[in-house]
């Protein structure tokens, strides 16, 4: 009995694997992805934010199932610090590009 206890409390101590997940240093820059779709987590959570479905996803992903897509989900739920954080560094990243661009136009045309 106290062997299924100690192993319960060993199986507690480690991390889930998530079955479609993959987050290596050398895939999609470190960041949680769809294994083999190069399609990262916070991507699909993007879309779902705003409201978007599986099947809604599906159509600006066709190629992930829906079984991926809510493991994404399922891996953001388990990780919503990480992925929030990477959404954050996304929109910062894009205003920045912004800024860029604008300034960019604006000393072509002078002002």
């Amino acid at each position: 009995a106290n062997e299924n206890v100690a192993a319960l409390r060993d199986v507690g101590r480690r991390e889930l694997a998530f079955e479609y997940i993959v987050k290596a240093p050398d895939y999609c820059s470190g960041k949680a992805a769809i294994g083999a779709t190069r399609v990262r987590v916070n991507n699909v959570v993007y879309l779902h934010k705003q409201g978007r479905t599986a099947d809604e996803i599906r159509v600006e992903y066709p190629d992930l199932t829906h079984a991926q897509i809510y493991a994404a989900l399922a891996y953001y739920h388990d990780h919503k610090a990480e992925i929030e954080a990477e959404l954050a560094e996304d929109v910062g990243a894009d205003e920045r590009y912004e800024q860029r661009k604008a300034k960019a136009l604006s000393e072509r045309h002078g002002r």
